[in-house]
């Protein structure tokens, strides 16, 4: 059980009991440590019924996850990427801060349809046509 809060940004705090940790053993280098000690971290959080997310950020949070938020809404995160436990757990958490940060930033502004410059479009004709004129050339050449 992990204990102290995570600050995502100003207005979302995940409280700790929210959040759930599992150590397990590792796969990889390492030799005997792997097969000793438990380092790698199982982060659990469950988005859909947490009382810190929006309901807007919980909606997103959902589409940006993936595969990694399961069916009842419970997101897992894995952190096997360090040797020592206390890095993977960091780790673990700093990848959740990262994912909620991005479902909770504004959506980008709508695009607004412009149309090109008259410039440009003679351009692009000028272009096209010097072109044309190249592949116009590149046909067999008769000597009569």
């Amino acid at each position: 059980m992990a204990s102290d809060p995570l600050y995502v940004n100003s207005s979302i705090t995940i409280a700790g009991w929210e959040l759930t940790e599992q150590f397990i053993r590792a796969s990889g280098p390492g030799g005997q440590n792997v097969n000793k000690v438990s380092t790698s971290v199982q982060l659990r959080f469950d988005a859909r019924s947490s009382p810190s997310l929006p309901e807007r950020v919980k909606a997103r949070l959902a589409s940006i996850a993936g595969r990694r938020l399961s069916k009842d809404g419970v997101l897992l995160i894995e952190a096997d990427r360090f040797r020592s436990q206390d890095r993977n757990r960091q780790d673990a958490r700093d990848r959740l801060k990262a994912l909620i940060a991005s479902a909770a930033a504004p959506p980008p502004p709508k695009r607004r349809k412009t149309k090109p410059t008259k410039g440009s479009v003679e351009r692009r004709l000028k272009a096209k046509a010097g072109r044309a004129i190249i592949k116009k050339n590149r046909g067999s050449v008769d000597f009569d």
